[in-house]
């Protein structure tokens, strides 16, 4: 598999995104690379894909930069090209939670690395004793694909829900360890300091998200695949494209045997929604067309 496919993204104040971001698409263009850039006062969030030569020296110019030097990317392979064109963009945050004083950039919550995450669920608790809760902060369409082993899932429907959720429901988490969980940890980053800010101190990131985890420890308590936001659809934990696709009418799971239907005409419908009109709003991060990625 020769493309290099990367996710990486890094809550850092961007005051220049006027010059930054056509610089940004001239370099990837200029590379070859496709995907998506989001820029936002409070950081930057990519996904992009192309051959190694390329995505090697798009990384060393980006961390050229000392704002960027630290950022740290997952990768994965695929034979093809997932995305079908560049696109940079700016808005006002790269992953909208709608929470104005949740400012990763001034200090993140706690995270635990995959290793030892993998360890305390293979103990069923944490080092000090406490029962470990996983929390899925990412949407229930994603959910569908997989998760982790007995995951806490409130079927978001967009990120901006959680706040809400999670306060309703904090005296559910009393007394446990609580480790927030999305693809690649952009999402569960806001999710933890959101949770300590409510005064659940034992609130824990899993440092990198699911593809860190996949990569660096497998699939150990992992039912399912990890879904991703391009024409992948889905990576296995051994990050490889799974048979997995998504109906990009309706937004639901189309499994391998779905895919065999005479309902699956794929980009126009699929067995859940024949004959009926799309969704008039499709969830937050979700594309409405294949090449419209936004979340992690």
């Amino acid at each position: 598999m020769s493309i290099v496919n990367i996710a990486a993204y890094k809550f850092v104040t961007l005051d220049d995104i006027a010059t930054l971001r056509p610089a940004l698409l001239q370099r990837c263009q200029a590379l070859d690379l496709k995907g998506t850039i989001l820029l936002a006062p409070e950081g930057i969030n990519l996904f992009l894909a192309g051959s190694r030569e390329a995505i090697d020296a798009f990384l060393a110019d980006l961390r050229a930069d000392a704002r960027f030097a630290d950022l740290t990317v997952k990768e994965s392979l695929s034979e093809t090209q997932p995305f079908r064109r560049m696109l940079v963009r700016q808005k006002k945050e790269i992953i909208t939670m709608k929470m104005p004083v949740i400012k990763p950039a001034d200090g993140r919550a706690p995270g635990v690395d995959p290793a030892t995450l993998k360890r305390w669920l293979d103990a069923g608790q944490d080092d000090e004793g406490r029962p470990v809760v996983m929390l899925d902060t990412r949407n229930d369409f994603e959910i569908d694909v997989g998760t982790f082993d007995n995951a806490i899932d409130y079927r978001l429907t967009k990120f901006s829900e959680f706040p809400d959720v999670i306060a309703a429901h904090r005296k559910d988490f009393e007394g446990k360890t609580i480790v927030s969980f999305c693809t690649g940890g952009i999402r569960c980053e806001k999710a933890a300091i959101y949770m300590r800010d409510i005064g659940l101190e034992h609130t824990y990131q899993l440092d990198g998200g699911i593809l860190k985890y996949f990569e660096d420890v497998g699939g150990a308590h992992y039912q399912g695949d990890c879904f991703v936001f391009d024409y992948r659809t889905a990576l296995t934990p051994d990050l490889a494209p799974s048979t997995t696709k998504q109906c990009f009418a309706c937004r639901a799971v189309v499994t391998a045997e779905d895919q065999r239907s005479p309902d699956y005409v794929e980009g126009e419908h699929c067995p859940a929604c024949i004959g009926s009109r799309p969704a008039a709003n499709a969830p937050e991060g979700t594309p409405t067309a294949p090449a419209a990625l936004t979340s992690a």
